[in-house]
């Protein structure tokens, strides 16, 4: 059999790999499940760096944390780097090259979407797809084929930083938008798609303390039938062909290395077929920080046993490790055989050996303007209008308004971490040495970094290179006269005379648009939020709350803008404000989109993706809560509310979000009965009540009142975005599968079983608008994952 087998076109994929690896030492196996730097291959001016003729040698199987301000440039070190893997490795195999991109390809020239919690507030799993086809098409482009996006963590805690990156604190609404983006990323061939990796397995959104990296506590069912639930959609709906580990312990046992975790639950239960990726230094994690292996020989073995096929960034605890691990008979070669193969079956299907390269030509002008049109309609419709007491819309060019507060009068806080001008910024600061001793860490990371990015002020690259504006901008495109001061940082008082011209300004003004909020930044800068970004506290910080207490002391008439990644809590002054809008950061397009539903341009129709508490204190205050805990329980005997000393609610639920229309619901109608083979109908008649067209999102939830085990007190079983002009009908029909009812038992087995099914239709996860019931009859079936239904089918017709 020749060495050439692997390469006929006509064998299955499956065939060509496990042909190659046959041909593969154990050397080249190894490293095939590690990673490299660019900058070990190839200097930014695509040369050949000093040193790659050795780093060929062992070829890497995957090249991590390249990027650049230009596409075409990006694409010429893609190039570069493949050419030495096609032509001067004794194989020929292609490297996976990944990118972050999360809301946006993350690499200079390319278009910036919302932030992850403004595609949750917007519902629209459709637009998320689009945004997703788009990137697969970028991203294939400039020689990228594995993305280390989407974030399907659900979100349970506000004082986690990272809240921003997930699509929520709601399972169902995260499977949703994890299935659009996997499907839009991977395509319907994978030879023409990029692999989406699904992030991080499992249960990071919930780390103890709100503490990144921090561990998960939670039991079987727990971590099945809830964080696992976008997991699994989007391995039975989408094909989904990657996974990254948590840094988190699950049940004692760092996720990374966890066999139970990554293969017994993922692979066995979940029915996932892909690689599983490491998170970035995972196995460092666990031998320095976790202490759950001595050596990185032994992380590496823990890895290849748990099911991590791939090692990132580069080699800690594989390469050399695993080499000298079987070599000392502690570890099996079939053991990384099988993690090879997997990753070698990714690179044939998705077409690396017959098209390894990227494009020859790219239109610079072109590809920046990609997906402009799609950011801005994102970042309309992730504007939440959270309260209104009559003062929205203000009428354009009349009067003259006050933006007041730390967000408006800039831009480079619409850009958090995990978008292009974030990364790029944090790039700059490391080599300015913001980042402690990290300058030099990785050799030939410096001169790299000083040819691809040259320093530049970060607020006028974000007008030169995507057209940012501030709220102030914005605001003047409809206001007659625009007064703008900062009044406060975000964190930080900036004294007496800025806080007076703050007051002075919102005396001189007609109305004032307060605008307070968050940031996120990576690891330096003054910042609210993002990765190793906690808060004990999640009120708003103390600097804005004096500000808002001085400004609405003048009387005037008050909206607040609070743009946020997460739920903060809100101080008097804020929330006795006339009207409150809540906004993602939302990109170039963010400020303008926030603008235009202020003056009517656009009828707001976002809805919150997490709950809003009233107070730190309250937390855990998600919507879906067991049957009987925290602000589901029933009130003791005598008593008004749960606390002594506030409400239990939340201030604003999950699901929130007001309309310049309004809305009725009408003519409930559903089955009564359904077997547990079978699908309930649930239909109802949405009627825009109000003077001007507006779109709502109507949402279904469901209590299943199960045998001997506690289930959620609702959970959201459907959602349809739907828009009517004024005095328009439309009757909407969700159509629920029973088996999308299943839940782990007594038994512990995944089942679906006869059970009284409670629901309601609103608008919000606390608006029980039209409520009903039905029994589910007939036997238990115990359900395999390829069984389960995930998403309810949702269909609107006239009346």
């Amino acid at each position: 059999m020749s060495t050439e087998d692997y390469r006929d076109i006509l064998l299955p994929n499956a065939a060509r790999a496990e042909l190659l690896l046959s041909e593969m030492t154990l050397e080249e196996k190894c490293d095939q499940l590690t990673a490299v730097w660019p900058w070990c291959l190839v200097r930014a001016d695509g040369s050949e760096a000093d040193g790659a003729e050795e780093v060929i040698k062992r070829a890497p199987g995957h090249i991590a944390g390249l990027t650049a301000d230009d596409p075409a440039r990006l694409a010429r070190l893609v190039g570069g780097i493949q050419r030495q893997y096609v032509t001067r490795t004794r194989l020929g195999i292609p490297a996976l090259v990944h990118a972050e991109a999360l809301n946006g390809f993350v690499a200079g020239g390319h278009m910036v979407f919302p932030t992850g919690t403004g595609l949750a507030a917007a519902w629209s799993p459709d637009l998320v797809e689009e945004m997703a086809d788009l990137i697969r098409h970028q991203m294939r482009r400039v020689g990228f084929r594995q993305a280390l996006s989407p974030v399907m963590d659900v979100a349970l805690d506000p004082r986690w930083g990272r809240v921003h990156e997930t699509y929520g604190e709601d399972p169902y609404l995260a499977a949703a938008l994890s299935v659009a983006y996997t499907h839009g990323l991977q395509g319907d061939d994978l030879a023409d798609g990029v692999i989406a990796t699904a992030k991080h397995f499992l249960g990071y959104g919930l780390a103890s303390g709100g503490i990144n990296l921090s561990a998960y506590e939670g039991g079987a069912r727990r971590t099945r039938d809830l964080f696992a639930y976008p997991f699994e959609a989007a391995i039975q709906l989408a094909g989904l062909r990657s996974v990254m580990n948590s840094y988190a312990d699950v049940d004692g046992v760092p996720a990374g290395i966890s066999r139970e975790i990554l293969t017994d639950l993922l692979r066995g239960t979940l029915g996932f077929e892909g690689f599983v990726a490491s998170d970035y230094t995972t196995l460092e994690h666990a031998v320095n920080r976790q202490r759950a292996a001595a050596t990185p020989g032994e992380a590496g073995r823990l890895g290849i046993l748990a099911g991590l096929d791939v090692e990132l960034p580069k080699a800690f605890g594989y390469g050399d490790g695993l080499i000298d691990e079987v070599a000392q008979g502690r570890l099996d070669e079939r053991d990384v055989d099988a993690c090879v193969l997997r990753v070698l079956q990714a690179k044939f299907d998705l077409g690396l050996f017959e098209n390894p390269y990227p494009a020859e030509r790219i239109d610079l002008d072109a590809t920046a303007a990609e997906g402009g049109q799609l950011s801005q309609e994102l970042a309309r419709r992730a504007v939440v209008l959270a309260k209104n007491d009559g003062l929205l819309p203000l009428s354009p060019g009349a009067g003259s308004v006050a933006v007041i507060g730390p967000h408006a009068d800039v831009v480079s806080l619409q850009f958090p971490t995990y978008t292009y001008p974030a990364w790029r910024e944090m790039t700059l600061r490391m080599a300015q040495g913001a980042l402690g001793n990290q300058i030099g860490t990785e050799p030939g990371m410096d001169s790299w970094n000083d040819d691809l990015f040259p320093p530049v002020d970060q607020e006028t690259f974000l007008r030169e290179r995507y057209g940012a504006r501030t709220l102030a901008d914005a605001v003047g495109d409809f206001a007659g006269t625009v007064l703008v001061e900062q009044g406060s940082t975000l964190t930080q008082s900036l004294g007496a005379d800025a806080l007076e011209r703050a007051v002075d300004a919102a005396r001189r003004s007609d109305v004032v648009v307060l605008a307070l909020g968050g940031a996120s930044l990576w690891f330096t800068g003054e910042r609210t939020e993002g990765e190793a970004s906690d808060s004990a506290d999640i009120s708003l910080p103390p600097a804005q709350a004096a500000l808002a207490e001085a400004v609405a002391a003048t009387g005037k008439p008050l909206v607040v803008v609070l743009t946020q990644g997460r739920a903060y809590t809100l101080p008097e002054a804020v929330r006795d404000a006339a009207a409150i809008v809540v906004a993602p950061y939302g990109g170039p397009f963010g400020p303008s989109a926030v603008a235009e539903v202020l003056f009517g341009a656009v009828n707001p129709s976002g809805k919150l993706p997490y709950s809003i508490p009233r107070h730190t204190g309250q937390i855990p205050v998600y919507h879906h809560q067991p049957a009987g805990t925290g602000y589901r329980n029933p009130l003791p005997p005598g008593t008004g509310r749960l606390y002594l000393d506030m409400e239990a609610t939340p201030l604003y639920p999950f699901g929130h979000g007001l309309s310049y229309a309004d809305f009725a619901l009408a003519d409930l109608s559903g089955d009564t009965e359904v077997g547990t083979g079978d699908a309930a109908r649930i239909s109802a008649i949405l009627t825009n009540t109000g003077s001007v067209t507006g779109a709502v999102t109507l949402q279904l939830y469901v209590r299943v009142n199960a045998s001997g085990v506690t289930l959620p007190a609702q959970q959201l079983a459907g959602f349809n975005r739907v828009e009517l002009a004024a005095g328009e009908s439309r009757r909407v029909t969700f159509y629920l599968e029973a088996a999308q009812l299943g839940h782990t038992n007594v038994a512990r087995d995944f089942a679906v079983e006869p059970a009284h099914v409670e629901y309601f239709l609103g608008f919000d996860s606390d608006d029980r608008r039209l409520t009903g019931s039905f029994d589910l009859i007939g036997e238990p079936r115990i359900l395999t994952s390829q069984e389960r239904s995930f998403l309810s089918e949702t269909v609107v017709a006239p009346v």
